[in-house]
């Protein structure tokens, strides 16, 4: 099932090869800046946390939209009241706004829940392999980014951030850290 971003990005692109133009092209000295273009700025923001994990495969973009030199990003965060947000934000704006063409870059808060779902298998091997992290997925078993068992017992519902639970591995007796919806 595609998200509702990846099927707006498709329509973008669908849009961009219609109107005969590629996209971030030139007609005579204007530059057209689509959605995009935004989006592929927005893979150059990693998440504080998970550095080398852009925001864009994190699944915290909502919409990316372009109208009259003006962006709009809107922004799913892991829990509402995540303490990344402003830097995220500033993030976004200095990337976004660093696109010939665009004059204003507003970062607007999604109201839609973000889930472990949402992330790319990119986001989820780089959790694994880089920060020994697991990542819970609704209906199936968490495994162990260490020896790969699926026997994390969770030791505490607290982590080192609020998106983040405490597990030990019953097969390898290691501490891990399980990010969770």
């Amino acid at each position: 099932m595609e998200s509702g971003l990846s099927l707006a990005l498709s329509a973008e692109h669908e849009r961009a090869e219609t109107a005969d133009r590629r996209v971030g092209s030139v007609t005579g000295n204007v530059r057209t800046v689509l959605a995009i273009d935004v989006i592929d700025a927005l893979r150059g923001v990693d998440d504080p946390e998970y550095p080398g994990v852009s925001v864009v495969d994190m699944g915290m973009i909502a919409s990316a939209e372009v109208a009259d030199r003006r962006a709009t990003v809107e922004l799913i965060t892991t829990f509402s009241g995540c303490p990344a947000h402003d830097v995220i934000t500033t993030d976004i704006v200095a990337a976004v706004g660093a696109l010939d063409g665009i004059d204003h870059v507003e970062v607007r808060r999604s109201t839609e829940r973000w889930d472990t779902a949402r992330l790319s298998d990119h986001a989820r091997a780089v959790m694994t392999r880089e920060f020994t992290v697991s990542v819970a997925l609704p209906g199936k078993p968490t495994e162990c980014p260490r020896c790969g068992a699926a026997a994390l017992v969770e030791q505490s519902p607290f982590g080192p951030a609020r998106c983040r639970a405490v597990h030990r591995c019953g097969a390898c007796g290691e501490v891990v850290e399980v990010l969770r919806s």
